[in-house]
């Protein structure tokens, strides 16, 4: 499903590290061991802006890693 606020996500199962690309900015940023349950529930939420507030902006550490 589109999104307003995510333009992309990509996960790592090895590494968890879930990297998610905005819209407004472009910014990535690389979010680290974030379990791969959260990652299939954000891939599936219907609104991937309300779940990343929720369950992963504030819950995990992370570093800006591309424009």
């Amino acid at each position: 499903m589109p999104s307003a606020a995510v333009r992309d996500i990509t996960y790592d199962e090895g590494t968890e590290i879930l990297e998610v690309t905005f819209v407004p900015t472009g910014k990535r940023y690389a979010y680290r061991r974030v379990p791969l349950e959260v990652y299939d529930a954000f891939r599936l939420a219907f609104s991937k802006g309300t779940f990343f507030n929720l369950h992963i902006r504030d819950a995990y550490d992370f570093e800006l890693v591309g424009e």
